[in-house]
């Protein structure tokens, strides 16, 4: 397999570099009492919990919540496991609570995972799966994107 797309910061031109990302998401983060955490994050730093739903394919229990006043300002996915085997749960226990992952908005998923598969970057999906509000996702492989777990967001009706 060839090597991912480097990660330097050089000034090339990016016109055919482009996959398709529009905009940073949210940021994951694991943590295992849902409902403790979106208490904390509502009262420490006045976010405002926009969404909670049960993703029973993924094993998750999730809320998103608004940073700031403006929707456009971002989000942070809170994600608790439905039981120990999910991925989440799975990360609980490896590495603790903290930022699971990456999340940035693609206005046409199939296309951006067919541009990352001819660089040579591993999708964890063949084909995407629904995610949170009816979205499609799918995730960059951590060893292709320097140890970090990056998730694709098409959004849905809900989203």
């Amino acid at each position: 397999m060839s090597e991912p797309a480097s990660l330097s910061t050089s000034s090339q031109d990016t016109s055919s570099h482009f996959v398709g990302l529009l905009r940073i998401d949210h940021v994951g983060i694991a943590v295992p009492d849902l409902d403790a955490a979106i208490a904390f994050y509502e009262g420490t730093f006045g976010m405002t919990c926009t969404h909670t739903e049960t993703n029973e394919e993924q094993g998750v229990r999730e809320a998103m919540l608004q940073v700031g006043p403006d929707p456009a300002g971002g989000a942070v996915q809170l994600l608790a496991p439905l039981r120990a085997d999910s991925p989440i749960g799975k990360f609980l226990e490896r590495s603790g609570p903290g930022m699971q992952q990456m999340a940035y908005t693609v206005a046409d998923i199939d296309a951006t995972c067919a541009a990352l598969r001819e660089r040579g970057v591993r999708l964890l999906y063949d084909a995407p799966k629904r995610g949170t509000a009816n979205s499609r996702i799918n995730f960059v492989h951590p060893k292709d994107a320097g140890g970090v777990l990056v998730e694709l967001v098409e959004p849905g009706n809900g989203h």
